[in-house]
């Protein structure tokens, strides 16, 4: 589970880095854009989601080292991957315009909504006998 350790902490990395962007470097630029204020609510949407995941998935990865279950796994590979396509597409929706990227946008709000689902599903299931 070490990589995801490593993609929790990028991810949260990039959260904290792209936040100050939005925050200090971006919203002067977008502020000109008649739909500036509707992309600066995507970027902090995105930056939100993206911080927000990488603490839940640096939580399954210790879960997992103190309880080992297969759902651990996958709760943490969508953890892993549904921040890079929900917030990925918000990002770059925000800097070019190009909004058809948004139909591609809930496919990683699925992918975040199965890793709480299989962390529930892990939790009910695990093995309390330790």
């Amino acid at each position: 589970m070490r990589p995801f350790l490593a993609l929790a902490a990028l991810h949260g990395f990039l959260a904290v880095a792209l936040g100050a962007f939005g925050a200090h470097g971006l919203e002067s630029h977008l502020a000109e854009l008649e739909d500036g204020a509707k992309r600066l609510g995507w970027w902090t949407t995105a930056a939100h989601y993206q911080l927000t995941h990488a603490i839940a998935l640096a939580v399954v990865v210790a879960l997992r080292d103190r309880t080992p279950h297969p759902l651990l796994r996958a709760s943490a590979i969508c953890f892993a991957a549904g921040p890079v396509i929900f917030s990925g597409t918000l990002y770059a929706m925000t800097l070019s315009g190009v909004r058809w990227l948004g139909a591609i946008t809930p496919l990683g709000g699925l992918l975040l909504i199965a890793g709480w689902a299989l962390l529930a599903l892990a939790a009910l299931r695990a093995d309390t006998r330790r």
